[in-house]
Formats: C-alpha cells, structure tokens, sequence
C-alpha cells in the first residue's frame, strides 16, 4: 500500500485553500498553516466578488489554463455545494488598436472563445452605463462570470478539511528549512513540523518567509470603492463585470447585493506596502481623485462618492506573469506568488497544478512561461 505524501500548504489563501482541496482530493497528508484563517480581509481575497475572464488581456498562453479554471470552479460548486460563481459575462473595454486589445481579439478568434466585439453604438444601446470613448473598442466575453471570493477560500479550504487536511488557524510560519537528504522543515511558534513537499502561498508575505527568490514580488495597497448608480439599472438581467484596459486600467463589478457598484485601479495607481504587517487601512479623500475622474469621463451615471472603500494587498512581478513552480534548487517547495491583480480566477487551476507539483514532481498543464527562475524551468 502506497503511504500517503505528506504536503504543507502555507497560507491558506486565494490559492492555499485550493491547493488543500486538490492535494487532499488526490490522497495526500496536508497540513495548512494561516497567520489568520481563510477568508480573511488582510490579503487580497476580499471585497465580495472577483471577475472570471475566459478572454485574457495579454499573454496567449493563460487561455488553457482559464479553460480549466473554469472546469475547476464548477467541480468545486459540485463538491460543496455552494454557489460560489455567477455567469454574468464580462465587457473588456480599451483602445482597439493598442496591442493588449488587438492580441484579445486574435486569441479570443484563434480559441473560439465565446466572444462578441461591439462598437461604440452597439455598446451605447445594449449597456447605456458605459461610454466608450472614439477610437474604443468593446469585446463581451460570454463566459465571464462573477466569483465570490471569501466564500470560495472558505468551501475550498472546508472542503480540504472534510477529504481530511488539518489546518492550523492563526498559525504563522517563521521559516522552511530544506531538510537534509529531502523534505522540508515547516517551523511555527508552536513548534516543527517536517514534511515531503511545500507549497508556498502566502500573497503579501512573500518577500518575509521566502527573501531569495530569483524574481521580485513587489506588494502593493489597493483600494476598493462602492458607489451607488443615479440611473441605469446597473443589475438587470444579471449584469456583466467589466474591465478597462490602457489608457484607463480600471475594473468593476455590480455587487451581489443588487445595490452598488465595486469599482479597482491598476498596479501603477496603487501604493507600495513595505510592511504586509503594517498595512495603512485608511483612505484618504484626496486617493480617491482617480475614481472621480474615471467616473465622470467613462460612467457618468454612477455617484462618484463612495458608499463605502477597502484596502487589500497584492503582490505584482514585472512581467505581469506569477510565478507558479519550483523554487530554483529545491525540488520540494513550490511556490505560487505575484499573481499582479489576476490570479483570483485561475485559483482552482493553481490548486490543481500545486497538487501535481508536489505529488509528481512535474505537470502537463502549461506552465513553464510561469516558472520562478524564468521560461521553462517549472
């Protein structure tokens, strides 16, 4: 009888909870570790909803691993029985010769993806709480959908806990020791633990457990804002979210209340976090000027003052690109970091390709673009 592989999850996260799920579904020992516990408001999880996108702004090789993300998402509602994502479709909005909306489209074509691309008038007609500056483009991504985030860390990471994973709640991990001849030492307050594999995903504290990683993860503080529509119904007929690309960088999502509208900026609009642990949690008036502006110009049908703002972190590399495998020279920790704004709906893909990272050694799912010491090194 083959003995079960004993895994660490650190941080049961965006991508922890998941990696827990598919580890554990897979016959694995899995012991999890969060500073906190899942679901929590400190990382990058929250404000209740994240955008799904079966069309990707940017690098071609994303779209496989989208497709199984979206098989991975309906799996999970199956398993736990929570509906956990909304099929809403998504508007993906940006200057139509600018190379981020002219590769969307070519993919979007070269994959079949259930898209539609509508011009100025047939936008204004269609979803009047948008403008669509001249020269603009609109591409609907059918398959867009709306996550709920905490909900989602919560059922996966329960989920694990039910196919038998131990999670240790408020628990921080101080240090991963490679162990001699194999393995890995996971060392907490509480103790050490000592483990086969590791699989490192722990959003903004990255840089602290793992300080040599080949590629920087820069934090970032991000802000969330809710306003309120003055006309236009913002959620009939289960309204899409959206996404701008250059020269606004912008994102939202009617809110599943049926009430508001969750408004986000891009990485070069946000703050650095020096200190995850010293998060500033206060907004001040004059950082929400750009949130005005975007308003005014692109949906001027929403009230520009915030019914309510959060702050979250998230951790953005240079290329745009996470990086997903191996840390370089240890073949029994995984890392999953830098995931720049993207990474809440490829979670269940993650947590697929952690699980054969760590019981396997290698996967079929084509991440090698994403390896931490660069292409091809996963």
């Amino acid at each position: 009888m083959r003995i079960p592989k004993r895994v660490a999850v650190i941080g049961a996260g965006t991508m922890g909870s998941q990696a827990m799920w598919r580890l554990a579904a897979r016959g694995a020992e899995v012991i999890g570790y969060d500073r906190y516990a899942p679901g929590h408001d400190r990382g990058a999880a929250g404000g209740e909803s994240r955008i799904f996108r079966a069309v990707h702004l940017g690098e071609p090789g994303y779209i496989p691993l989208l497709r199984l993300a979206d098989r991975m998402w309906d799996r999970l509602q199956r398993e736990t029985g929570f509906s956990l994502r909304r099929r809403s479709g998504c508007l993906v909005m940006g200057e139509t010769d600018a190379p981020p909306m002219r590769l969307l489209r070519s993919a979007s074509a070269t994959h079949e993806l259930d898209h539609e691309v509508l011009d100025r008038e047939e936008l204004a007609r269609r979803y009047p709480q948008h403008r669509l500056p001249d020269g603009h483009t609109a591409v609907l991504d059918r398959e867009g959908a709306i996550i709920r985030p905490e909900a989602s860390v919560q059922a996966a990471a329960a989920r694990a806990e039910q196919l038998g994973a131990r999670l240790h709640r408020y628990t921080p991990v101080r240090e991963i020791v490679p162990a001699a001849g194999g393995g890995v030492h996971i060392v907490t307050d509480q103790g050490t633990d000592h483990v086969d594999a590791a699989v490192v995903t722990v959003g903004p504290w990255i840089n602290t457990l793992l300080p040599d990683l080949p590629r920087t993860v820069d934090v970032r503080r991000l802000i969330s804002s809710w306003h309120l529509p003055t006309r236009h119904d913002w959620f009939a007929g289960g309204a899409p979210a959206f996404v701008r690309s250059t020269p606004h960088d912008c994102y939202g999502l009617p809110s599943p209340d049926g009430i508001s509208v969750k408004l986000g900026l891009s990485f070069a609009r946000y703050l650095p976090v020096p200190d995850p642990e010293r998060l500033d949690r206060t907004v001040r008036p004059e950082e929400l000027a750009t949130f005005h502006e975007l308003i005014g110009e692109l949906m001027p049908d929403l009230n520009p003052d915030p019914i309510r703002l959060s702050v979250y972190m998230e951790g953005y590399t240079a290329s745009g690109n996470p990086l997903v495998g191996h840390l370089p020279g240890e073949d029994d920790i995984i890392v999953m970091a830098g995931f720049s704004g993207s990474g809440f709906k490829l979670s269940p893909a993650m947590g697929e390709i952690a699980a054969d990272l760590a019981l396997d050694g290698s996967t079929d799912h084509p991440v090698g673009f994403l390896a931490p010491a660069g292409v091809g090194a996963a």
